[in-house]
């Protein structure tokens, strides 16, 4: 709830290391590694590399940069529409499903992703990749 960003990053952490200790109490300990090692660590050197590569602009450069965007990529919503819907219609959809390893008393974490849990490993992937594509995007400028 501050404005300057890097209070917000730190901020940010905290919150993500705490909420891993609350996630290791409820004898979770691999989503609470996860929550500590990539909320707390990786995202938070990741938005202080991007605030330390930033200038200010001024307000007339930004709203000229977002006018240059938007007639750039004005035709973006209409191409996801369409192939959101020709996809629905004329491709099946994979039914998933989410099973639960029942031979052993602590399931193999390994063996439960690769082998059980592919959905869950596929939303990583594309939320993987996705923000890696709006990391591109947002960052990309054209030389002029």
């Amino acid at each position: 709830m501050t404005v300057r960003l890097i209070r917000s990053i730190v901020g940010l952490a905290l919150t993500s290391a705490i909420l891993s200790v609350i996630i290791y109490r409820l004898n979770s300990p691999l989503a609470a590694v996860f929550e500590l090692s990539v909320c707390s660590g990786l995202i938070s050197v990741i938005f202080v590399t991007t605030v330390s590569f930033t200038q200010r602009i001024s307000k007339e450069q930004l709203r000229i940069r977002r006018k240059e965007r938007l007639l750039k990529f004005w035709y973006l919503p209409i191409i996801l529409i369409a192939a959101g819907l020709f996809l629905s219609q004329y491709l099946l959809v994979p039914q998933f499903t989410l099973q639960v390893l029942e031979s052993a008393k602590e399931p193999d974490v390994r063996n439960l992703l690769w082998n059980a849990r592919h959905l869950d490993l596929l939303g990583q992937v594309v939320m993987l990749l996705a923000g890696a594509l709006g990391v591109v995007v947002l960052f990309k400028e054209s030389k002029k």
